[in-house]
């Protein structure tokens, strides 16, 4: 399953997902349908301020959650940790209720419940609640700046987006993780780190944080 396909990591995620031969098949919980069709794609229509009406959905192997809004778009901080925190939340209990077994996480470099940058703090907050749940395999994404040809205009994005090729050079040693990187680079590391599993050969829960190092290194 891919939560968020509609956005710009998400829709990668599905995209590349499809062309794997060892994907039998995609669930894409969507608020609308999108094109194009595939043999493979399962798109369902759903409610996300009221996924348990759809929890039979959650019935997968493995889910790839990149929901995600801003707080402009959203409208208010409420709106946007109701997106970001309780649709993300509700959705990985209902796939770990229905006995999915890995989780994939869009978080956000900085995530931590105890920033005092609201952003930040809303991820961490998610974060800790998902390592809570006992997903047998959890790894949590950590990238900064994503990269990328958005639907939606966001100014300061793009700015940076311009800028990051030269300050990508200047960010070296510790300072690596803060890299700009593209999208379609976080969706190719998901999509081989998810396809790549062996669940049967876990003997305990493990749980990953994935920054810009980890992130290339999974894209190959």
């Amino acid at each position: 399953m891919v939560l968020g396909a509609t956005g710009l990591t998400g829709a990668a995620v599905v995209e590349k997902l499809l062309e794997r031969p060892e994907v039998t098949s995609v669930i894409a919980a969507v608020r609308r349908r999108v094109g194009p069709e595939h043999r493979k794609l399962i798109q369902h229509q759903v409610d996300f301020d009221d996924l348990q009406a759809s929890a039979d959905l959650f019935a997968v192997d493995a889910i790839v959650c990149c929901l995600g809004t801003t707080i402009k778009k959203a409208g208010s901080r409420e709106q946007f940790r109701k997106v970001d925190f309780g649709y993300s939340l509700e959705a990985a209990r209902l796939g770990r209720a229905a006995g999915a077994r890995a989780f994939i996480l869009m978080s956000a470099i900085g995530a931590s419940s105890d920033s005092t940058i609201f952003y930040n703090r809303v991820k961490g907050e998610l974060e800790d609640a998902v390592r809570e749940l006992g997903y047998p395999y959890l790894s949590v994404y950590h990238p900064s700046l994503l990269l990328g040809d958005r639907q939606e205009q966001r100014t300061a994005e793009a700015l940076g987006i311009k800028l990051m090729p030269l300050v990508n050079r200047v960010l070296l040693g510790p300072l690596e993780k803060y890299r700009g990187v593209q999208a379609s680079t976080v969706a190719q590391a998901m999509v081989n780190e998810v396809c790549g599993l062996n669940m049967d050969t876990l003997a305990e829960p493990v749980q990953h944080l994935r920054d810009y190092p980890e992130i290339q290194r999974l894209a190959g």
